[in-house]
């Protein structure tokens, strides 16, 4: 399913050191507080590429995704786009930048508004951007139904006559509609159910090879991951756990975190989801006093003295053509295999796939 990847050179968007932090405020005398939402994110997405972010929630994947689209801006380090850094685009420009990044919303009931038919719902932003003339802006939402797979009589219908499915489709021809290079979808599947999200997998599938998008690919089901993306990023508590090709995540990965999240995947067998039902003990701590060291440490069942006292560098664990880095001192100086105490899952031989 993946296709051949650029050189990294070629990166349509890139995170260098990205950390978000909000500050909340419980009362008017009260002192401020800042929420470690994301801290030092960096990876690049290429063209025609679908990276895969996952974690549990209130990782900050979807902060991550907001600033991809600069719905958000940085507290450090920079987001840029062909090269560009997002934070320069103003007025002008940075409408025209709307029509190259796109979201897909996690929940299609509210983001499509109920008093609008679909046909206005899709010719919205064309008329925003003042693509073309009526006549060819309605033939333009009839090609994106085409390419969703969606007949033409759904134009003249309203969101609520439309199943889950169709509307999440429906999402995606108007992310389409200004032709963008990358995509972010939050969540796209999450509130579908099996066939359907099957059918828009295959969809964001078939859009990657004919179009050539980019894909930020949100979700915390590891599985569809595997299926879908090519690389997948590992977050934890706004940390950047692992980043690694899809292959690489076959055994659960390197990190113990995403051997956690494999454990926590359902599979067809029951009595091995009951073995592997409690991988990861305890709560997730706040990001308004994350743990000192790696932020993992006080869930982690390797856990040493150092991991509580220095965070983990990014250690590389791959080739320059397949790069797998890991944060975890596990792997300080180690070699690709996995370390002491991360083998693979038991149970789980090599080379197992979760079922969808």
């Amino acid at each position: 399913m993946s296709a051949s990847l650029p050189p990294p050179s070629d990166a349509l968007l890139q995170f260098d050191q990205v950390c978000m932090q909000f500050d909340t405020r419980r009362g008017f005398f009260q002192p401020a507080r800042s929420l470690h939402a994301l801290t030092d994110i960096s990876f690049s997405l290429r063209p025609g590429e679908i990276l895969g972010v996952v974690g549990e929630s209130g990782s900050g994947k979807s902060t991550l995704g907001k600033l991809a689209l600069r719905l958000l801006d940085p507290s450090r380090g920079t987001v840029s786009y062909a090269g560009r850094d997002l934070a320069g685009y103003r007025g002008r420009a940075l409408k025209r930048l709307r029509c190259d990044l796109q979201m897909v919303f996690q929940d299609p009931h509210s983001a499509l508004n109920g008093r609008m038919s679909i046909e206005q719902c899709l010719l919205e932003p064309l008329q925003l951007h003042r693509r073309g003339t009526r006549a060819e802006q309605l033939q333009e939402i009839r090609r994106l139904l085409d390419v969703v797979n969606l007949p033409h009589a759904v134009l003249t219908r309203y969101p609520h006559e439309l199943s889950g499915g169709q509307k999440q489709r429906i999402v995606i021809a108007r992310a389409l509609a200004l032709k963008p290079r990358v995509l972010v979808a939050d969540e796209a599947v999450a509130a579908l159910d099996a066939s359907v999200k099957a059918q828009i997998t295959n969809l964001l599938l078939e859009l990657r090879e004919q179009l050539g998008l980019a894909i930020v690919f949100i979700t915390h089901d590891l599985p569809l991951v595997h299926t879908l993306c090519d690389r997948v990023l590992v977050l934890y508590l706004g940390r950047m756990m692992e980043l690694a090709p899809r292959q690489a995540l076959r055994d659960g990965g390197q990190h113990p975190y995403t051997q956690a999240l494999w454990r926590s995947s359902p599979v067809a067998d029951p009595e091995q989801h009951m073995l592997d039902a409690e991988a990861v003990g305890g709560e997730i701590p706040s990001p308004l006093n994350p743990p000192a060291g790696c932020v993992f440490h006080t869930r982690c069942p390797h856990a040493q003295p150092r991991c509580g006292q220095t965070p983990p560098p990014a250690m590389e664990l791959g080739t320059a053509a397949a790069a797998h880095s890991v944060r975890c001192w596990l792997h300080e100086g180690a070699p690709a295999a996995p370390a002491a105490g991360c083998a693979p899952m038991p149970g789980r031989p090599a080379g197992f796939i979760p079922t969808l």
